[in-house]
Order: C-alpha cells, then structure tokens, then sequence
C-alpha cells in the first residue's frame, strides 16, 4: 500500500525526500521500499500503531517521535481518550479525522492539522471508515528548553504552557501563518522517516522554528471555554485512572465519585460534559476492552467465557456477552474464533478493538 503525504519540499535533498513518501510505505528506515510486500506494509503500520498506543514517546535523550497512523486499524475507527506530558501535532494525510476534547469537537481534512498542547485530554476517531490516515508528531518541549530554568524557558516555554486558554490550534495550510507551521512540521515528519546522520539536531532546528512560530501569535489565540471545563477535565482524567486501577473489582458509583472528592450527581455531570458518557458506560467500555486485550495476549491458551467474564469484574456471564455483543457487534466466542484465533487482529495491539 501506497500513502501520499502532505509534505512539501522545495529544494533537492527534501525533493528527495518527498518522492520517496509518495512512492512506498512509510517506515522507520526508508531505505529500499521496492522490495515491501503488503505483509511488510502491514507490520509497518502495525508497529507505528503499537508504539503510539504504548507512549512510545521516544527517549529522555530523544523525547521526540513521529507516527504514521491508519484509523482503519482500530475495529471502531478510534484512539481512545488518553492524555500525556508531551505536546502532539497532527497532519492529516487522506480521509476525514475526528478529534475531541473534553469540551469540544474538531474536523480535519487532508490540508489540515491540530497542535493538542500538553496533558490535554483526547480522541481521535475516523468519520471516513475507509480510509483515514494521518502523521502524529510528538515531542516533549524539554528537547528544545532543557530541564532547568533559563532565559529561554522564562521567555518561550512557561507562556504557551501557563497560558490557560491554549489548549488546541487547528491548522489549515490556506492560512500563511498555519501552513509556516505546517512546513516546520512536515519536515520534522520527513527527516524522522528517513534518518539521514544527525537527524536528531535538524528535528531540534525544526521544532525551534515551529515553536517561534507558534509563540509569535500566542495573544491572537481563540478565547477558551469557561473556567469549569478544566476543573471537569481534572476530575474525569482522576476517576478513569481509578477505573482503570480498580476495573476488575466491583465498582459503585459512590466509590468512583468517592476518588475524586465530589457527589455522584457531579461526578455524572463531569462525565456527561466531558465524555459524552455516564461513569458506569465508561466503566462496562473499559472492561469489555480489557477482554478483548486477555484474548488476544494468549490466544493459544484460552480461557472460558466465565472465566474471563470473572477476570475484568463482571459476575454474571449472560450481562458480559450481551455487553459484548453490544460494542463490538459480535459474541466473545465468535470474536475469539473469527477475529483472534483466525488472525484478524493478531499483532494490530489496541487499534484492533473499541477503545474506551
């Protein structure tokens, strides 16, 4: 499988480059991509999904990583809502994106990105379930400030992370200003793909003109939603930690409330604004995708159907199935036969079932 990229290049080296993205799959070392069969093709995407899934965020040396993504991976077309330390910039590539916030919706299309600054709550979903593919650049802005206070983070840095009302920044390349960010971006993109020697300083240099970039209209960003979307951010990202902790144990509500300090009708407010969703939805989700994940982890070796019922919290086995079958459109032993067993979804990791 071929995939195009919304990589612009203008002088010969990244020409290069450039045909070279057009014309082969993308992959961490593209060297010789001639001799790629759709299997290989499959294992690349396969380990680009893995590795975003697992934050695979690089290294403390290298906090920097770039993923090429194919929504059709995931069983419901989605990344499941997740946070992290690291700012996100995502460029998309073919198809319709999706991306959600705690407050919010975005739509994206091919000539368009979004900047998700740190620790902001996000999904991701497919609106063309055929095809939606896109580049996830992910960086933490130590690489560019370092770890102790300086001029540079006083000046640069604590603006954008103590500005409250920075949270998301659509780009669309018919902006001038969006697409000199997107250029930044792109190269980041193509110089990570190809590894040419010291890649590592040419992405600092790119990400230091995408940050000046950004920093330059920083007062001319949107007004933020009122104070309490945050506080309901908090709140939820506090209580799915604790789901997630607790999922196999029986959970009330009073005890997920409980873990964030609030009434139950509060903490159903929080959960409704924020993901669209009631505590114990979340909390049935969160489980049904845990069993997916024990099929899959040992799939020569499986488990009854009460068994794993019993194993990510639920007592009753004729709820488990019929939950099941109502996310996932399937009993667990057809999913188990049809979808695990049969090599379906062997080795995709969590972009091959719903993600809570």
């Amino acid at each position: 499988m071929s995939v195009s990229t919304v990589i612009k290049k203008t002088d010969t080296d990244t020409t290069a480059v450039h045909n070279t993205l057009e014309s082969a799959p993308v992959s961490e070392s593209m060297t010789d991509t001639s001799s790629y069969s759709d299997a290989d093709t499959e294992e690349i995407l396969t380990t680009h999904s893995r590795r975003y899934e697992q934050n695979d965020f690089g290294t403390l040396d290298y906090p920097v990583n770039v993923f090429y993504l194919d929504l059709r991976k995931s069983y419901m077309n989605r990344i499941r809502w997740h946070w992290h330390e690291e700012m996100e910039i995502l460029i998309i590539n073919n198809g319709i994106a999706e991306v959600s916030t705690d407050d919010t919706s975005y739509t994206l299309k091919p000539g368009q990105g979004i900047i998700i600054n740190q620790n902001v709550m996000h999904s991701i979903y497919s609106l063309n379930k055929e095809n939606c593919t896109f580049y996830s650049v992910v960086f933490h802005p130590d690489f560019l400030f370092g770890h102790k206070s300086s001029y540079l983070q006083t000046q640069f840095l604590l603006p954008i992370q103590s500005f409250r009302l920075f949270k998301i920044l659509v780009l669309d390349e018919t902006n001038a200003w969006h697409e000199r960010i997107m250029d930044a971006v792109n190269d980041v993109i193509a110089v990570n793909m190809t590894k040419p020697f010291g890649y590592e300083i040419s992405t600092k240099g790119y990400l230091c003109r995408f940050w000046s970039e950004l920093i330059s209209r920083l007062p001319q960003l949107e007004p933020a939603p009122p104070p309490h979307v945050s506080l309901d951010e908090q709140r939820v990202k506090q209580a799915m930690l604790y789901i997630r902790t607790h999922h196999a144990e029986p959970i009330s509500l009073d005890e997920i409330a409980d873990s964030v300090h609030i009434s139950k009708s509060e903490c159903c407010r929080c959960f409704a604004r924020t993901l669209q969703m009631t505590p114990f939805e979340y909390l049935m989700k969160y489980r049904i995708f845990e069993a997916t994940k024990k099929m899959m982890e040992h799939p020569d070796e499986p488990t009854s159907i009460a068994d794993l019922a019993l194993s990510v919290g639920f007592n009753n086995t004729s709820y488990f199935n019929k939950l099941f079958k109502k996310f996932l459109g399937c009993t667990p032993t057809y999913y188990r036969t049809h979808r695990v067993l049969s090599g379906e979804t062997s080795n995709k990791g969590p972009f091959s079932v719903p993600l809570p």
